[in-house]
């Protein structure tokens, strides 16, 4: 699709790249060098010196004159004729492109390539080799080599652009950067189905080949170009020759997830903390960024390009401190703002090298509001962030709490935003969008969770922050209060020294009626618990198992009529934890044989019962009998003339009972008592 080096320069009258004068005024075989000193082959002997760096120049002074606005000035405006010897430290490209420059003066053949063009442009223009002076000058003829034979080639662009580095502001003055940025951007983003080159499983540790070099014998003849092939030759850039193209590649119109892919390989690269090291990192970021194009082809394509322009994935660059903040920033300013351009565990990566390296608030702030987007994909290691600040906890919690309090803000966002459908499809949509908020708040429940158990045993860790942090989610984020329970018993168990009003402070956080029954029974025999809260789980404990006896009546009930119910409950036995499946089956147990209890009470209540009743009739018989009786009535009369005689004689001495009387009370005893 773009031609190499030599195939463009042929048929365009470049002399297959070499430049050369069309007037020879001093005949020469060519530049000597003697040590550091380059002196030109002539015999007739040089009357001029230019000294850049520590390299000299033995030169003579038509020639420079003749092509060169800069030393006419330099030389006629000394007001010296003598003049014999000139400095130009500052030239751009160094003592190499002044080289090429003074050959071409000369007349000597150059070999314009793409590494050494952008020095030599830039070297033009600062010793004004323009078209005033001498038509078909230096300047003319580099330009059209870049615009023509440069700018058509991904490889030769990529190449000019790298060399662009050590020629700023040169480069960027003469629109070098900018145009070898919009050519990579035009060639990455254009249809790859069209581009020729193989590429294999992993890059070639030798120089690559010309991209039209294809055999016929090539295995990716038939193959489809992966949708990423273009990181790792962009990636050998400079941080901002990176953003240049990057930018560029936006405003053509690229897929958010493949320029987010392209920034974690670039990061990958440069920045070694940032990505664990593994031999697979890289390639996991390309896999990655392959499965987001949804490309059929990328399935199959495990590796990278054949066509690395320069270096591979085992050279790492040593990049300072400096550079690494600097890249850092830079890449944060680039992500594309979609919510998953880039993959979350990238962002608190790049978070916790940013509070390291010291960023910019401003943009750790930014960085921290695009992690609260994604919240529900971190996972428990990369939340665990050290604390830079010395004498503070042992891990950033205050950075995670900010991190939760933007997953928060963007949740309520998100769930507030006006909807432009009609009303069945903002039905739709509002449905939709409220179960996966609160799938992403329970995830983000679970993820807390977690990294509470986990920071609990740091001793610096304040009550204060561990609650604010474990109350920050809603109640209905948490189905279960299992992990933050495990939370809860780790801080007592890292603080024993907690008094009774904190650890009631601090088990107030859970909700007692949320734990399962292994949790239960775990908090009924913990003695780290206050009093209050063991009693509580254990008032819930019995109030499920009443709920779950009363259900499983319902359903027994019920069998007989809905026979489908049989199948659910088996499948909800099945998938049952066997902890609790042995806890409720020993329930069952007990409550069977308290039922059996209660039944044999109740027997023998009925059968007490009914024998006092048939002793009451048999009584009542005996009493009746007694008072129809001769012998009844005349003891009746003899007691009544015995309490008469008695109360007369009551000052002589204490009443003595008399046997009738007593025989007659005994029965009323026994009476009052059965009855």
């Amino acid at each position: 699709m773009w031609e190499s080096e030599n195939e463009s320069l042929g048929g365009r009258d470049y002399g297959n790249g070499v430049l050369s004068s069309t007037k020879h005024s001093v005949k020469t075989d060519g530049f000597e060098l003697r040590g550091q000193s380059w002196y030109v082959a002539t015999d007739i002997p040089s009357d001029f010196l230019v000294q850049i760096v520590d390299v000299n120049f033995h030169l003579h002074k038509y020639p420079l004159l003749s092509r060169s606005g800069k030393m006419n000035r330099l030389i006629y405006e000394s007001r010296d004729s003598d003049l014999n010897k000139i400095a130009l430290d500052d030239l751009p490209g160094g003592p190499e492109a002044f080289e090429l420059a003074a050959k071409f003066c000369y007349g000597i053949a150059v070999d314009l390539t793409a590494s050494n063009i952008s020095g030599l442009r830039c070297a033009a223009e600062y010793l004004e080799m323009t078209e005033d002076l001498e038509e078909g000058n230096l300047i003319f003829k580099t330009e059209a080599f870049l615009s023509y034979v440069v700018l058509s080639s991904w490889r030769d662009s990529i190449i000019v652009l790298k060399s662009c580095e050590k020629l700023s502001p040169w480069a960027e003055n003469l629109q070098i950067v900018r145009r070898c940025s919009e050519s990579i951007a035009w060639k990455a983003c254009a249809n790859p189905k069209g581009i020729r080159w193989a590429y294999t499983g992993r890059p070639p540790k030798v120089s690559s080949p010309k991209w039209n070099d294809i055999q016929d014998s090539s295995p990716s003849r038939n193959q489809q170009v992966p949708p990423d092939w273009w990181f790792e030759d962009v990636s050998i850039l400079r941080i901002d020759h990176f953003v240049r193209v990057i930018t560029a590649i936006k405003v053509k119109g690229m897929r958010f997830e493949l320029i987010g892919a392209a920034i974690m390989h670039y990061a990958a690269k440069w920045l070694p903390g940032l990505i664990k090291e593994s031999s697979g990192s890289i390639d996991e970021i390309s896999s990655c960024s392959a499965s987001n194009s949804n490309s059929s082809s990328s399935n199959s394509w495990k590796g990278g390009l054949h066509m690395i322009v320069a270096g591979t994935k085992d050279d790492t660059p040593t990049v300072q401190a400096k550079d690494q903040r600097m890249i850092i920033e830079s890449l944060i300013s680039i992500i594309p703002p979609q919510k998953d351009s880039v993959s979350c565990s990238f962002l608190l990566r790049l978070l916790r090298m940013a509070n390291m390296l010291k960023v910019a608030p401003a943009l750790v702030t930014e960085l921290e509001k695009r992690v609260g987007m994604q919240f529900e994909q971190a996972t428990l290691a990369d939340l665990l962030i050290p604390s830079y600040n010395k004498g503070e906890t042992l891990y950033d919690v205050d950075l995670v709490q900010r991190l939760l309090e933007h997953f928060l803000v963007q949740e309520q966002t998100e769930s507030s935003s006006p909807s432009t459908q009609s009303f069945s499809e903002k039905h739709m949509y509002d449905g939709s969008q409220r179960a996966s908020s609160t799938s992403a708040k329970v995830r983000v429940a679970r993820l807390v969770d977690s990294y509470l158990t986990e920071v609990a045993r740091d001793r610096n860790l304040s009550l204060t922050k561990f609650q604010v942090l474990a109350e920050a989610l809603p109640e209905s984020a948490r189905t279960c209060d299992d992990g933050l329970y495990r939370a809860i018993d780790s801080y007592l168990k890292a603080h024993p020294t907690l008094s009774e009003h904190e650890r009631k402070r601090l088990c107030r956080v859970m909700d007692c009626q949320k734990l399962s029954i292994d949790a239960c029974m775990h908090a009924a025999q913990n003695e780290r618990l206050p009093l209050r809260v063991v009693v509580q789980v254990l008032f819930s404990e019995q109030i499920k198992i009443s709920n779950a006896i009363a259900n499983n009546a319902l359903k027994e009930a019920g069998e007989s009529q809905y026979q489908p119910l049989i199948t659910n409950r088996k499948t909800l036995l099945e998938g049952t934890p066997q902890s609790f499946q042995e806890g409720w089956a020993a329930a069952k147990k007990d409550i069977n044989t308290l039922k059996f209890e209660l039944e044999s009470v109740k027997a023998k209540y009925l059968e007490l019962q009914n024998d006092m009743e048939n002793l009451q009739r048999q009584f009542d018989k005996i009493t009746k009998h007694k008072q129809t009786s001769a012998w009844t009535s005349g003891w009746k009369k003899l007691s009544k003339l015995t309490k008469m005689t008695a109360l007369d004689h009551q000052d002589i001495g204490p009443q003595v009972p008399t046997a009738p009387e007593q025989t007659r009370k005994t029965p009323r005893r026994w009476r009052n008592s059965i009855s």
